[in-house]
């Protein structure tokens, strides 16, 4: 099948860079004004921001100490005293159960 261009109708042309308003049933038509958007943060907002880019210059990881447990590991000079570790784990579980029970 063939198309010619005169079988083609036009629709009408379409603007770039200009808003019209289109007509709801039963409503009159108002052409569309740009809107100015404004945002206030609240202090507690803008205090959460500092403390935020404060922290991304804080290292998550103590690149030397993790050196120095590799090498410890790998010379097999690395012992992990089982009753500290259990002791820790202990510890973090009943702060996690208080937190979430003051949450309640």
């Amino acid at each position: 099948m063939k198309i010619e261009n005169s079988s083609v109708k036009s629709v009408g042309s379409v603007s770039t860079g200009e808003t019209r308003a289109h007509p709801v049933k039963g409503q009159p038509a108002v052409p569309a004004a740009p809107v100015a958007a404004q945002v206030e943060l609240s202090s507690l907002a803008s205090r959460m921001h500092e403390i935020e880019a404060a922290m991304a210059n804080v290292a998550v990881v103590d690149v030397e100490r993790v050196a120095e447990i590799k090498q410890a590991i790998s010379e097999g000079r690395f012992k992990v005293d089982a009753e500290r570790v259990a002791d820790s784990l202990i510890q973090s579980v009943r702060q996690m159960l208080a937190s979430q029970s003051g949450k309640a």
